[in-house]
């Protein structure tokens, strides 16, 4: 059984433990502030941290400005990034006086776990990282000493909160291994000071993008959450799909087709299949009219919230999130010093 298989297995006893004893738990989880959030976004993962804030878990959320520039030059639009993916989150139900929100370079005293971080891990170690290696792949030039200790520095973001659950996807579980090998390694050479955390795999819906990719920002094939009504229909009517009239759903096939059934699918709460067959004959312009229709009035509610929150209020959301994230860092930093003999 491979490590995906094995923490899914995990899962009912995990979400078992977690519904009786939500105290006993700490969710680490967060954005990288790159672009507007989509609507994968949403349905992956912003979801799941308000039903977990809801269960009574203690929720931190990072906005990961600092990994901006693992693999880019410029830090772009930082700023209307940043209060974008507050926005989101606290449109979507996230309450500011239950959970943590921050930002990576408002809180010194995480960063500075990197150091002996480092020294826990390999250099081959941090090579084979799938994501490093993807980017190194990918890469038309060497990788930077940020980007080759990017699963560090998500070490660094989980363990510093001491945090026990990280929601995760099949591509994000080896990060979650390399912070639980961190803690690991710290515990045996300088004392126990962090728990090891699990992944927690959701039942989120994995959505793909308009043409059938993984939703992403960087391929433009995303309805973002900030869009109006107007701009979310001419995105969906500019999708590519293809020129037989009839209505199917075969991913395979019909990339661009099921990327827009899927999409109308888990707005509607329906079945693609079932949305296809009623579509049959009429064609795309069809398909494209009742995903829009479905996407914006999905959506209605999350966007009328997001435009009643306004910048002072995101503002003193971060301002409070990063005071209570830098209060337990300089514990916890306080704590890594004792265990080191390093309290002078």
């Amino acid at each position: 059984m491979d490590s995906f298989s094995a923490t899914v297995a995990r899962m009912p006893a995990l979400q078992a433990d977690i519904a009786a004893h939500p105290e006993r738990h700490r969710i680490l989880t967060g954005e990288r502030p790159t672009g507007p959030l989509h609507l994968g976004h949403l349905l992956g993962t912003i979801l799941e941290r308000v039903r977990l804030q809801r269960a009574g878990v203690d929720t931190f959320v990072v906005v990961a400005d600092y990994q901006v520039i693992t693999d880019r030059d410029t830090m772009g639009d930082i700023v209307p990034n940043v209060h974008g993916v507050v926005r989101d989150n606290l449109a979507a139900g996230l309450d500011p006086d239950r959970v943590t929100i921050f930002t990576h370079s408002s809180v010194p005293e995480l960063n500075q776990l990197m150091l002996p971080f480092l020294s826990l891990v390999s250099e081959a170690e941090l090579h084979r990282n799938p994501t490093v290696k993807a980017e190194a792949a990918a890469a038309r030039r060497s990788l930077s000493g940020l980007l080759l200790t990017y699963p560090v520095h998500q070490a660094a973001d989980i363990l510093f909160c001491k945090g026990t659950l990280v929601p995760v996807g099949k591509d994000n579980l080896p990060h979650v291994e390399v912070a639980r090998q961190i803690a690991r390694r710290f515990s045996e050479r300088y004392g126990a000071v962090f728990p090891e955390p699990e992944g927690l795999v959701t039942a989120a819906p994995d959505l793909p993008g308009l043409d059938g990719r993984k939703m992403s920002k960087s391929y433009g094939n995303a309805i973002a959450l900030g869009m109006s009504a107007d701009e979310t229909t001419a995105v969906i009517r500019r999708a590519q799909t293809d020129s037989e009239r009839l209505i199917s759903y075969d991913p395979a096939q019909r990339p661009g087709v099921s990327a827009l059934l899927d999409t109308a699918a888990v707005c509607l709460r329906r079945s693609p299949v079932e949305i296809a067959e009623e579509i049959g004959a009429r064609g795309s312009g069809a398909l494209k009219s009742l995903t829009a229709e479905a996407v914006n009035e999905f959506l209605a509610p999350h966007r009328e919230r997001r435009a009643a929150i306004d910048s002072a209020t995101v503002v003193e959301v971060l301002r409070a999130g990063n005071a209570r994230a830098r209060e337990i860092a300089a514990a916890t930093l306080d704590e890594v010093r004792a265990a080191m003999g390093m309290a002078y």
